[in-house]
């Protein structure tokens, strides 16, 4: 059987990588910046954006270690990530990815469930 994905929270609808693209827009039209995704074989795929940057991370489970998208090199840093529990974060710009690249990861991950090879990510091992 292959992983299958949820958006943690919902009803227990199972996502596609198409599906999973439509929820992150709605949501980030909406006001929610972060989106956590929640598979079959425990582990999370985290979303949090400020609309032009995204912070991606993977886990392999609760508690467990994970990876994050990165874009090497990138100066300065954002702000404008603000997370469900009403905290407004900052992250240096080499953490997160454009906002169009985090869908692309997201979507490739959601729907083969790993990094895309052209991805560049840190494990937090």
């Amino acid at each position: 059987m292959s992983e299958t994905w949820m958006v943690v929270g919902s009803q227990g609808a199972l996502v596609s990588s198409e599906a999973a693209l439509e929820v992150l827009r709605v949501r980030v039209d909406g006001g929610l910046f972060e989106t956590w995704f929640a598979s079959s074989a425990g582990r999370s795929l985290g979303f949090v954006t400020n609309n032009q940057r995204a912070l991606v991370m993977l886990l392999d489970g609760e508690g467990g270690p994970g990876e994050y998208a990165v874009e090497s090199g990138a100066p300065g840093s954002s702000e404008g990530f603000v997370l469900s529990n009403g905290q407004h974060d900052t992250y240096p710009n080499e953490d997160t990815v454009p906002i169009g690249e985090a869908f692309a990861i997201v979507s490739h991950i959601i729907g083969r469930g790993s990094w895309p090879s052209d991805a560049r990510w840190v494990a937090d091992r």
